[in-house]
């Protein structure tokens, strides 16, 4: 059976430290002078100016100082007695802990990590993450190490996050469908949810998280280079060949709108071949005359 009991920040019971300096002040020259007064003789003066000089000295201790966003956790013999997130001078009961937090914003640098993406192939993926402390009892009390805690819990979402999508897109993909490289703005959001969900049991909130590095593995990015050139190679070939069938379509029906020549289907055929062979070729033609006709 669980037994933790989840703490959530409130408002501990703190004083203006200035204020408390001046009253401090005169409890110890108020306890100076009776101590002189009294003379070492008159018991009634001396215990009270005594006292004074405790209180005073104690209400000394209670004082502390904080930076802006910077905070306080008060503890009273190891009870939760509230957060104090004012900055300057402050006062709270000497006999309580104080413990100061930072409230600013940090940043979490993921170490580079192989990883296997949706497909199964092995990358390496590397991503920066700023947060901050959004609830000082969570991140004190519901964790053993909330610093520790964050660092483990992004490292372990950057891994899940890699196996949920592929490195790029390829066949067995639908056209639409999230990739790391190219979706990097999707993933960051995805990214920052996840983080957002792992975070919430520290009391730490996401301000924003990014892939730094993504690579493939050293030892299949050669290979996926090579499909990478590929895959562009066809691509370019498949943007030539439309743009040369429409470019031979056009001087085809130019040709026969303003009746240069009269062509049949044989030298129609021909001029077709002669065209895609020099629109698509990669290197130079050469031209040919031709001393004959098509039919002999």
């Amino acid at each position: 059976m669980n037994t933790q009991t989840s703490h959530r920040e409130s408002a501990a019971a703190t004083a203006s430290g200035y204020l408390m300096i001046v009253v401090n002040l005169v409890l110890l020259v108020g306890g100076v002078a009776l101590v002189i007064a009294s003379g070492g003789e008159q018991w009634g003066p001396l215990v009270a100016g005594v006292l004074c000089l405790i209180a005073g000295i104690l209400g000394m201790v209670g004082l502390y100082m904080l930076q802006p966003n910077e905070a306080a956790i008060m503890t009273l013999f190891g009870a939760y007695r509230g957060t104090d997130r004012n900055s300057g001078l402050r006062w709270a009961n000497p006999l309580m802990a104080k413990r100061k937090l930072s409230l600013r914003a940090r940043n979490l640098n993921v170490s580079t990590l192989k990883v296997n993406d949706k497909r199964g192939n092995p990358v390496e993926i590397g991503a920066v993450v700023v947060w901050r402390v959004r609830d000082s009892a969570q991140a004190v009390f519901d964790v053993d190490s909330f610093e520790t805690y964050v660092s483990l819990q992004a490292e372990a979402a950057v891994r899940h996050l890699a196996a949920l999508y592929a490195y790029d897109s390829g066949d067995d993909l639908a056209p639409d469908e999230t990739t790391l490289r190219a979706g990097q703005d999707e993933v960051a959001a995805a990214m920052r949810d996840e983080l957002g969900a792992r975070f919430a049991a520290a009391g730490v909130e996401v301000l924003d998280a990014k892939l730094t590095h993504l690579a493939y593995a050293p030892e299949i990015a050669q290979v996926m280079l090579r499909r990478q050139q590929a895959e562009a190679v066809i691509s370019a070939r498949k943007k030539i060949v439309q743009g040369a069938v429409s470019m031979v379509e056009a001087a085809l029906i130019g040709l026969s709108e303003r009746h240069i020549v009269e062509l049949d289907d044989e030298r129609k055929a021909a001029m077709v071949t002669n065209l895609l062979v020099v629109l698509c070729s990669d290197r130079e033609t050469q031209p040919i005359v031709n001393a004959g006709t098509l039919y002999n």
